[in-house]
């Protein structure tokens, strides 16, 4: 029989004797508990907020710009119509030949009729034609590259690795400066031949030109992704694959091609997506004789030709998605594993050599080095000659007074250059202050196990696939215009549309820089330091922050980089404002005032340097690019 003490209700008395539940220290950690429940649960609203928020900016600057071309491309007069669609399926124009077929046409008569010598292609076909063009040539010379930064070691290896991040940060108007200063009529090419006595070359305005300048862009993002694939594949494989008797050649086909040649198509299906939308290389090097889609695109919307801008954009919307989505399922397909792999042993680029197999592979790469300095190295040195020449040889800094005094009104062909200048540092501040906290939230929210991250990721990396020119022209046919919302007008200004359109562009590149740091945390430190008692905030603020921080600043690096060279939507945005910017300034002096246009090249590619230099210091190889 029990001796403690009962209550009326038959229920024990615990209220007096020996109790354990007054115990002060037990009431403090229960306590303690509740309460760190109640904060992880409002740290977990408040990033939920947070991601809320960054997708809420996106639905405004992004998503519904976009959907405003859509909604352009079929409502026509209030009439919701595929009329637009319809005419351009079926203009020859646009789709050559094939818009016989759109049109009725027997596709047996018609593909008989495109086997022949007039047939047409029209500008869908040309775009992709010189798009698939430039893939090939990109391949050409990217692969080469990679096998030589994968499979040889010497002095500068790492520099010349880093520098095929290059595409990501060089703006393609600076680059297309570039090449109107080495190829041009009195460009450096023209006259080291002359010197030698050899006839001029006319490249400028034509496809060969393009070709040239889009393979100096994505040879090198051919080379970054392949040489990674390169330098999982595994020695032991290869070493096995020998041992059983296969020779060089079949173990490469057998064990270092299926490894590779996954990376070798990515790069390739991106080389295809970003020349088809190509814009300011063509404008430059082609102008409307070689116009491309987006080319056409600009066109329309400088006629104020809105409906069918619309329709074309959709249209180039979906081939792009369509090219991307058909390798995504290749890459599902065809997955390599590279966990625990031993990589292949990098072999000296400059031994003693003995063997014609030793001496081949570096005759190859010699030749390489003089291509590829043909197409990496004279259109920068070209640029940077012509800022200091005048024209009569000499050396002059005329172009950099043009900057400096040129500021009145209407001169410099309706371009001042320095407000030019000081509208692009203010437009690359102000978009990266909108980037850096949108990437950093997507990138927390994307590596860590919440509900739905993988959605927030889908919607958030969107700006990825689709063109800069359809982002510029919603914003213009949306916010720019202005919206009606409960009978009051909304409309921003033309920089404050550059501002996000900049933003939309560079904050892809933030997560990009981050996430991959936040994913190699170290998740026992978190978890040692939430034990001890650190709420989620302060250790976000302790021990993550500090630990992805190069990464942030990378990220930041990337989105003033990539606003500095924004040409797409700027050039759609800044007409009819006062909102020029270097890259706008550029391609109004270049044709008319080759000097100018590269002192002001030379401006922006000492920003992109500083831009590039601390991605290098501070990305590093995580920067999953």
């Amino acid at each position: 029989m029990s001796d403690d003490p009962v209550d009326d209700d038959g229920t024990p008395d615990n209220t007096s004797g020996d109790t354990r539940d007054d115990d002060p220290e037990a009431s403090a950690a229960s306590g303690q508990r509740r309460t760190a429940r109640v904060r992880d649960r409002l740290e977990r609203r408040v990033l939920a907020a947070l991601a809320l928020g960054t997708l809420g900016v996106l639905l405004v600057v992004f998503y519904y710009p976009v959907a405003t071309v859509l909604v352009e491309s079929v409502v026509v007069d209030g009439v919701v119509t595929l009329g637009v669609f319809v005419e351009l399926l079926r203009d020859p124009f646009y789709f050559g030949d094939l818009a016989r077929v759109f049109a009725g046409e027997n596709p047996l008569t018609v593909a008989r009729d495109f086997l022949g010598p007039d047939r047409r292609i029209g500008i869908i076909g040309f775009t992709a034609y010189q798009a698939a063009l430039s893939t090939l040539v990109s391949v050409a010379l990217g692969v080469p590259l990679a096998y030589l930064l994968a499979r040889f070691e010497f002095r500068g290896r790492r520099t010349l690795r880093s520098l095929t991040i290059l595409p990501f940060v060089l703006p393609s108007i600076m680059v297309a400066v570039g090449f109107v200063a080495t190829f041009g009529r009195t460009g450096t090419l023209n006259s080291v031949l002359g010197a030698l006595g050899l006839p001029p070359v006319e490249l400028m305005f034509t496809l060969e030109a393009i070709l040239i300048a889009h393979a100096f862009y994505n040879a090198p993002l051919v080379a970054r992704v392949t040489t990674a694939a390169w330098e999982s594949v595994d020695a032991s494989a290869i070493e096995t694959a020998r041992s059983l008797g296969a020779g060089p050649l079949r173990a490469f086909y057998d064990v270092v091609a299926p490894q590779v040649y996954p990376a070798v198509l990515m790069g390739a299906a991106l080389t295809f997506v970003f020349t088809f939308g190509t814009f300011p290389i063509v404008l430059a090097l082609g102008g409307f004789q070689l116009a491309t889609v987006e080319v056409f695109i600009y066109r329309l919307v400088r006629d104020l030709n809105y409906a069918e801008a619309a329709a074309l954009a959709v249209v180039e919307l979906v081939i792009s998605l369509a090219v991307l989505f058909a390798y995504l399922r290749y890459e599902a397909k065809h997955t390599v594993q590279s966990g625990g792999v031993r990589p292949l042993p990098r072999k000296p680029l400059v031994p003693p050599v003995n063997t014609v197999r030793e001496w081949l592979p570096r005759a190859g790469l010699g030749v390489y080095a003089v291509v590829a300095s043909f197409v990496f190295i004279a259109p920068i040195a070209s640029m940077i000659l012509a800022s200091v020449t005048g024209g009569d040889g000499a050396l002059t800094l005329e172009h950099y007074r043009f900057l400096l005094d040129r500021q009145e009104t209407g001169a410099a062909f309706q371009v001042r250059p320095w407000p030019a200048i000081r509208n692009s540092l203010v437009f690359a501040a102000a978009s990266a202050l909108v980037a850096l906290p949108m990437g950093v939230v997507i990138a927390v929210v994307t590596t860590r196990e919440y509900l739905g991250r993988k959605l927030v990721g889908t919607l958030a990396m969107a700006p990825f696939a689709v063109s800069g020119i359809l982002v510029g022209l919603g914003l213009l046919r949306g916010l720019v215009f202005g919206v009606e919302i409960g009978g009051w007008r909304i409309a921003i200004a033309g920089s404050a549309a550059i501002v996000a359109a900049h933003a939309v562009s560079g904050y892809p590149f933030v997560v990009r820089t981050v996430a991959p740091g936040l994913e190699s945390l170290d998740r026992s430190l978190i978890e040692s330091a939430r034990a001890l008692g650190a709420s989620r905030s302060r250790v976000v603020r302790d021990i993550e922050l500090p630990l992805v921080w190069p990464g942030v600043v990378a990220g930041a690096a990337f989105a003033v980089a990539i606003s500095m060279g924004e040409f797409t939507s700027t050039i759609v945005l800044a007409t009819g404002a006062d909102a020029y910017t270097m890259p706008i300034a550029i391609e109004r002096f270049i044709g008319r005032r080759l000097g100018p246009a590269t002192a002001m090249g030379v401006v922006l590619l000492v920003v992109t340097a500083i831009s590039f230099v601390v991605i290098e210091r501070l990305g590093g190889d995580y920067s999953g690019l």
